[in-house]
């Protein structure tokens, strides 16, 4: 690597992972706030408990970004506000999570226990983002960002959210019985994510196992922004004479590519950070 390259990644922000990762999980409960809007449209809201995590998004959005600032400027650790307040982001993110993954499966799945049932109701595997994001909030907070233990647990948590990917996608296309043949990609793509990482966190990483998981990674990146476009595609490809507005709601998910980006990203920093502690001296036999 040049000299150049080298100094680019040891800036101050780069080198403050913690950071980075506190600011990953606040853009993340921030979009949540525009996807839970629009899938809790699709019923109108039609019970008051879909109003419970648009109120976290809007609320923990807020707060994390009063953290965030808090934090702007230092080289490591969080003050003792910005420590509290993700806490309690993080651990109301678990509830509302958990909870909402217990509704949406006991919605459709535990009524008749059939895999139709389990493809055509709401998607089970959703709310547990919240649960996936309140837990890196918690990481953070317990574990120094220069560590192996840190990019571990990032890279953990990143390959739980590929499992949960690969699922959607495969429920989700499965909904139209794969009618396009590239429906399959994102499928595909997202398996190879989910063995690329556990390859790194089931032996001990190696530059040949680090760069296949990039690779993967910008591919899954690829796969996300061309899905976001072929999704919204219709909108003006194939006029409905509904609104705009219903053809978002009612239409193909256009978020859901997305997440392939959002999990490349945090995927990326988990690697880097593993990347960075293997070719370190000091920390190697801790990988063994």
């Amino acid at each position: 690597m040049s000299d150049d390259s080298r100094s680019w990644f040891d800036h101050p922000i780069l080198s403050n992972r913690t950071f980075l990762l506190e600011a990953f999980v606040l853009s993340n409960i921030g979009f949540l706030i525009a996807d839970i809007y629009v899938a809790h449209s699709l019923n109108e809201f039609a019970h008051w408990g879909e109003y419970v995590p648009l109120v976290y998004t809007a609320a923990g959005t807020v707060a994390l970004a009063v953290s965030v600032g808090m934090q702007w400027g230092r080289s490591s650790g969080f003050p003792r506000a910005s420590w509290w307040t993700g806490e309690v982001v993080g651990w109301m993110g678990v509830a509302v999570g958990v909870i909402g993954f217990g509704w949406h499966l006991e919605a459709w799945f535990f009524e008749a226990t059939t895999l139709k049932s389990l493809v055509y109701s709401a998607p089970f595997i959703a709310p547990l983002a919240f649960a996936g994001l309140g837990l890196l909030l918690i990481m953070n907070r317990r574990l120094d960002g220069a560590s192996v233990e840190w990019a571990q647990w990032v890279v953990f948590m990143a390959w739980g959210g590929w499992v949960g990917n690969f699922a959607l996608s495969l429920a989700d296309h499965a909904q139209n019985a794969f009618f396009y043949a590239t429906e399959w990609i994102p499928v595909i793509v997202a398996a190879f994510a989910v063995g690329s990482l556990a390859m790194l966190l089931l032996q001990r990483p190696n530059d040949r196992d680090i760069h296949f998981a990039y690779i993967v990674l910008g591919a899954n990146a690829g796969v996300g922004v061309l899905g976001f476009f072929l999704h919204i595609a219709p909108i003006w490809t194939e006029p409905s004479g509904a609104t705009l507005w219903d053809q978002i709601v009612f239409g193909a998910p256009v978020f859901a590519p997305l997440l392939f980006v959002d999990l490349a990203v945090l995927s990326f920093l988990g690697v880097w950070s593993l990347h960075e502690a293997v070719r370190a001296p000091g920390p190697v036999e801790e990988l063994a």
